[in-house]
């Protein structure tokens, strides 16, 4: 085995990201989020805006109502309607993905990383989670929001992932722990703990890899 990749998903305000940074910090390599995007609009050469609008998130009756409010002379014919579908950027996405997964150790988080990948051997999933509370503290801290704003974006923002995982892996559920290797509380076991945690599973999957 020449790389290995870790998947996280993660549920808002559960210091997920954090995690995954620290761990990328501590094992020496890239944390994959957001730059899977511009990554994305530099191989397809669409605009990272387009990306950032399906970014776990499905655009639905909505990107389809604005197509229909368009003046016949602006909207685009159909093929350009299927090369921008979500379905489409998100193929864009996977094969940053699968790209990733075939050239490099890496950590991953989010973009149904876990789906695209559950038949590589060179993969763990790793899923956080914590209480609505803890969730709550970390959203006003981190967005200087107060607790309604951030009860509301966690509701909304969990929504979001939970339909585009659903959507993308024909009907799986995102929270099922089922869909991966370990499932931790970071509330219950600490930031810095979850850290160590995977590492140490890191070295029982992967007893051969030179650590």
């Amino acid at each position: 085995m020449d790389n290995y990749v870790i998947t996280v998903a993660r549920g808002f305000g559960s210091g997920g990201k954090e995690i995954a940074s620290k761990l990328a910090e501590e094992l020496g390599i890239a944390c994959y989020e957001n730059r899977i995007l511009t990554l994305a609009s530099q191989l397809s050469g669409l605009d990272e805006d387009l990306f950032n609008e399906v970014n776990e998130k499905i655009r639905g009756k909505k990107f389809s109502g604005l197509l229909r409010g368009l003046p016949r002379s602006l909207k685009p014919n159909p093929v350009d309607v299927d090369f921008i579908s979500d379905e489409r950027l998100f193929e864009f996405q996977k094969q940053i993905i699968l790209n990733l997964a075939s050239s490099e150790s890496c950590v991953i988080v989010g973009k149904c990383a876990d789906w695209i990948l559950k038949e590589y051997t060179n993969v763990i999933s790793i899923y956080i989670e914590a209480s609505r509370e803890f969730c709550v503290k970390k959203v006003m801290s981190k967005m200087n929001v107060n607790e309604e704003t951030a009860h509301t974006s966690i509701t909304k923002t969990d929504q979001y992932r939970a339909a585009y995982y659903e959507h993308y892996t024909g009907g799986n559920y995102w929270t099922n722990p089922v869909n991966y290797d370990l499932t931790l509380n970071s509330e219950r076991v600490g930031i810095d703990n979850c850290v160590k945690l995977i590492k140490e599973y890191l070295k029982i999957k992967f007893p051969d890899f030179t650590w």
